[in-house]
């Protein structure tokens, strides 16, 4: 029965009811700490998994990075530590960004020293980070409604929008980023009173766009673009959305609660699962 009404429900949404199976895993690594977001590092040929350890917006100094290969094996548990509650990463100029509450991490990709932290004023809930075509560096503020630029060791406001709907997940595409929404009205529980989308934000007139037959579908955490793609994860359900244009989110696989912050190296897409303290890698098709 709660399919049943699940899937009446996606309809009368507009969301293309698909299978959701679980994809088959090529592997699943575990022995993390809350992996929140899973960046691969193509120069290294690894993938970088942020830790949070403890609650999310608490300081506590419990934070840390991990190192896994390509296979799935754990290379270095505590690469880096010293950080709070570590979320999501960039990569720019030989450096690693990384969305830490109110500041910004910038540790060394050779020895995954931190090496300095950027203080952004005003930030409340730093989230998932991102890089341009020209190095420059973006994080959304999910509790602010905001996206903050980053070039060099200075962070500037890209744009506050209410429209933006608590952004999380976000990723650079040509001329435009790609924002995942967790939603409106979002409760103690962080359940939403409205369900987020997919937007984009032009980078040369920072208008923020909802991108057609997405919007108010889901609380998205994740997102990644391949090609002409769109995935993005629900944390609150588990469920993992591709989107085309064109066409409505399909669900193409369904976690436990807690999938979050999604890499990808082009042809597999690394999935965190918060609550198990795992991340899968699952085929891109």
């Amino acid at each position: 029965m709660k399919t049943l009404v699940t899937s009446i429900l996606l309809a009368i949404m507009g969301i293309a009811i698909v299978p959701v199976a679980q994809a088959g895993e090529i592997w699943r690594a575990t022995g993390l700490e809350q992996p929140e977001s899973a960046l691969f590092d193509a120069g290294g040929k690894r993938i970088i998994v942020s830790n949070i350890v403890g609650n999310p917006g608490d300081v506590d100094g419990n934070g840390s990075l991990s190192v896994l290969s390509l296979d799935g094996k754990m290379v270095t548990q505590h690469w880096t530590d010293g950080m709070d509650a570590p979320k999501g990463m960039a990569i720019a100029s030989g450096k690693l960004y990384v969305a830490d509450i109110a500041k910004v991490r910038v540790v060394d990709l050779e020895s995954g020293k931190l090496i300095s932290t950027i203080d952004v004023p005003n930030a409340v809930f730093l989230n998932d980070m991102t890089t341009d075509a020209s190095g420059k560096v973006y994080v959304t503020d999910m509790l602010a409604d905001a996206i903050y630029s980053i070039d060099g060791d200075r962070p500037d406001l890209f744009v506050k929008d209410a429209a933006l709907a608590s952004p999380n997940g976000i990723v650079a595409d040509g001329g435009r980023l790609i924002v995942a929404s967790w939603g409106k009205g979002i409760k103690s529980d962080f359940s939403t009173a409205e369900p987020g989308g997919l937007l984009s934000v032009d980078l040369a007139t920072r208008a923020v766009i909802p991108l057609p037959g997405a919007q108010k579908f889901a609380d998205l955490d994740g997102v990644i673009v391949v090609g002409d793609t769109i995935y993005a994860t629900a944390y609150m359900t588990g469920t993992l959305y591709r989107y085309k244009a064109g066409g409505p989110p399909q669900a193409v696989a369904s976690f436990k609660p807690g999938s979050a912050d999604i890499g990808t190296d082009g042809s597999r897409i690394f999935v965190p699962l918060m609550n198990e303290g795992e991340v899968a890698a699952l085929p891109l098709d």
